[in-house]
């Protein structure tokens, strides 16, 4: 063999740098979701604040006219939850889950 092939040239050492500055960054990816989100408490201020209940049935209704009895986290727009979950991630509340059976007063149809 000859020297050469012993031979760190930049371009590998910068190769392998980029690599594993890649898969540090990559290992994060994810954890959120498997380790869980806190629930999201209706006493949060921005649950305050969206009027979050975290059973859509104790909806006051007199307060939000705009609440139909179908309406709940799991066939939300913003629910990023699995249909069959109990609780899920929301767009409105990153880094918390909420309740399938939830509602709050910014409910949009799933598409």
């Amino acid at each position: 063999m000859s020297g050469q092939d012993n031979k760190v040239t930049r371009r590998t050492l910068l190769r392998g740098a980029i690599g594993s500055a890649a898969a540090v960054g990559l290992a994060g990816i994810g954890t959120r979701t498997a380790w869980g989100n806190e629930l999201l408490s209706e006493d949060d201020p921005m649950a305050k604040a969206l009027a979050y209940y975290a059973d859509a049935a104790k909806v006051d209704k007199a307060a939000h006219a705009n609440y139909k009895p179908e309406q709940n986290c799991a066939n939300c727009m913003h629910y990023t939850g699995a249909a069959d979950a109990e609780t899920g991630g929301c767009n409105l509340f990153p880094g918390k889950s909420v309740a399938a059976k939830g509602w709050c007063k910014v409910w949009v149809a799933k598409p």
